[in-house]
């Protein structure tokens, strides 16, 4: 059997997020090594592009987390096998981290600089990324982004859109996804309904 390490920060969400999930989902069995932001100058140290998340196959060290979320996504039946499926799926995640590197530029402001910034990306960036996903979702069934059912595509877009809804991000409206895109909002209430997701979760709860 594969040995799988998966290494990102102890929390809900991020870039990580996604992969976890998807192997959660499938049952495929890994290593969940988490560690504390104070880790993190230590961690990257090692970390290949000094960068997280991070995947041990086998002992070998694979960087680059829509590349770890697709192969993991295959693993637990969770990535398209049709070619155009998996195109519409990987379309949808190089969009998604597209909005994710535009989000993360705003970190590490603070005061003005940061309302400047994120007022900005809520005014404008965002809801374009939002209204894009939402006429995809909406072309292909309203449900799902490619091949009909769950894919990594759908988990990449649920932890994307609950960081921006959390409240978590100053100066983003936790309403900005419900606003510009409902069918988005609605998605991301379905997609955490799903039961292996609220398993995952509720796991969490009870270990604290």
């Amino acid at each position: 059997m594969t040995q799988l390490t998966l290494t990102y920060f102890d929390f809900h969400g991020g870039r990580g997020e996604p992969a976890r999930l998807a192997l959660h989902i499938g049952g495929v069995a890994f290593e969940d090594k988490r560690f504390a932001f104070a880790d993190f100058a230590e961690i990257r140290k090692s970390a290949p592009l000094g960068q997280v998340p991070t995947l041990q196959v086998d002992g070998v060290a694979v960087t680059q987390s829509d590349a770890i979320t697709r192969y993991v996504g295959r693993l637990a039946g969770l990535y398209p096998q049709d070619a155009f499926q998996a195109l519409l799926c990987d379309e949808v995640l190089q969009a998604v981290e597209d909005a994710t590197v535009q989000v993360g530029a705003s970190f590490g402001l603070t005061g003005d600089a940061l309302k400047e910034a994120r007022t900005k990306l809520a005014a404008g960036p965002l809801p374009q990324y939002l209204g894009w996903l939402q006429i995809q979702l909406l072309a292909h069934g309203g449900e799902f982004f490619a091949d009909g059912r769950l894919t990594i595509a759908d988990l990449k877009v649920f932890v994307f859109l609950q960081g921006l809804m959390s409240g978590q991000l100053d100066h983003i409206p936790t309403d900005l996804v419900a606003h510009h895109a409902p069918a988005l909002a609605e998605h991301v209430q379905r997609i955490s309904q799903t039961p292996a997701i609220v398993q995952y979760y509720a796991s969490f709860q009870k270990a604290g």
